[in-house]
């Protein structure tokens, strides 16, 4: 890569500014791509919102693209890895070549604009440019935060899905679920149909009043016809036709997640799309999508989840007594301090021997590995649970480590569970020594 990035960093330049900096809205993102030459009107794009489990929902859609013959983008955050996961081709990490090129380029339209784009905003143009130049058929679009105003809501896409909604940025977007709920409808365009998992009456209201206003058709899955069992540490289902479909995604909410992504490819059907059951079950079985109750290890059983908030925790505690119900796992934990973390100790706690606390390096929105500790403490006595080990370690490594060494001493009943926040993922693969094949 001999002279790339010698005289501009892309990988800073996408990534500039705080977390505070979230400056909602269209305009700015308007007019990069109109300055662009409008790079999003060339592909048949599907548009993801939801709270938890839009991303894996989005790697199932891009993957039954693939595997209809569609060269298909996908673009989604944050990353777990390396940067270039956030913009994919074929799931294939956009090259730092190519990050490069169409980076420079977004640049210098960029800097003649009279107000900056943010971060995000910049990230979005490049991946829709990236997709349009290399002559992508299709793309699947992942909202980074809400959706009415997020920039990725600027596109005409051919279908919509909304995965479930609850309680999260809740400084930014609202603290009810009926106000996250109209900020995640916000990408329901006029006429365009989506597709809606499961929701709290609360937010099934405001979707659905958002549809009727704008004569989008909306599909709600018929999950009572979800047949889902495990087969060790994977889940298997059968849904409306479709057959013994065998995940690589081991949570037990994956296949309501697989089952929304069913459904758009069959409502992309009839927008003009050759999409085969055979397609759907082959895309859906080859997706991975790292940091989901990953099983990274064995031996003891090792599990990186990336659950960040009290929905997310329900998950996990979920898919923990689904193969674990005996219980008796040690947890390494960081979370960001804005998080409501008490609740996620609340769910996960009836399942714990073993607590390792930890911090994030370099993140100013840590919560400090002592304080969570101590929540721990307050949120187990609470609950009225006395026999369990706290520990307060250096680092999300140590704690992953820890968990793991302590896990092997309880021999064949041992698990790990490392989680709290996507964020930390890529520190706990380091630790452990796990590369992602995604």
């Amino acid at each position: 890569m001999s002279g790339v990035g010698q005289e501009f960093d892309p990988k800073a330049y996408l990534q500039q500014g705080a977390w505070r900096d979230v400056k909602l809205g269209l305009h700015r993102t308007r007019e990069l791509l109109e300055r662009l030459g409008r790079p999003q009107d060339g592909l048949r794009i599907v548009h993801v919102a939801g709270t938890n489990g839009k991303g894996s929902t989005s790697a199932f859609i891009a993957g039954i693209l693939q595997a209809a013959g569609y060269k298909t983008g996908l673009f989604t955050s944050p990353y777990i890895l390396r940067f270039n996961e956030r913009v994919q081709v074929n799931r294939r990490d956009i090259s730092d070549e190519d990050l490069y090129e169409d980076a420079c380029r977004v640049r210098d339209i960029a800097e003649a604009m009279d107000e900056r784009p943010t971060a995000f905003e910049l990230i979005t143009a490049v991946a829709l440019a990236h997709f349009a130049r290399v002559g992508c058929d299709a793309a699947v679009l992942e909202v980074g935060l809400g959706g009415r105003l997020d920039s990725t809501n600027v596109v005409d896409p051919v279908a919509c899905a909304i995965t479930p909604i609850s309680l999260d940025h809740t400084h930014v977007l609202g603290g009810t679920i009926d106000k996250i709920a109209h900020e995640k409808a916000g990408i329901i365009k006029p006429g365009v149909p989506v597709v809606c998992a499961l929701q709290t009456d609360e937010a099934m209201a405001v979707i659905r009043n958002r549809a009727r206003e704008v004569a989008a058709p909306l599909i709600v899955p018929r999950f009572g016809r979800v047949h889902a069992h495990a087969e060790g540490l994977r889940q298997a289902f059968s849904y409306d036709g479709i057959t013994d479909v065998r995940l690589r995604l081991a949570g037990v909410y994956q296949p309501s997640n697989a089952v929304v992504a069913i459904e758009v490819a069959r409502l992309l059907r009839t927008r003009g799309f050759d999409i085969s059951d055979a397609a759907i079950k082959q895309g859906l079985e080859a997706t991975r999508w790292p940091g989901r109750f990953e099983v990274v290890g064995e031996a003891p059983v090792v599990i990186v989840d990336g659950g960040h908030n009290p929905q997310g925790a329900r998950a996990l505690a979920s898919s923990l007594r689904e193969y674990f119900p005996q219980g008796g796992v040690t947890f390494a934990m960081s979370v960001l301090r804005d998080k409501d973390y008490r609740s996620m100790l609340a769910s996960v706690l009836p399942l714990a021997k073993r607590f390792y606390c930890c911090e994030q390096a370099d993140n100013e929105r840590a919560l400090a590995a002592g304080d969570l500790a101590q929540a721990v403490r307050e949120v187990a006595d609470s609950l009225g649970i006395t026999a369990l080990e706290v520990h307060v370690c250096a680092s999300v490594g140590d704690a992953a480590r820890s968990a793991r060494e302590a896990a092997a001493r309880d021999g064949d009943a041992g698990v790990a569970c490392c989680f709290g926040s996507l964020y930390a993922v890529h520190d706990i693969y380091e630790a452990l020594g796990v590369s992602s094949d995604s």
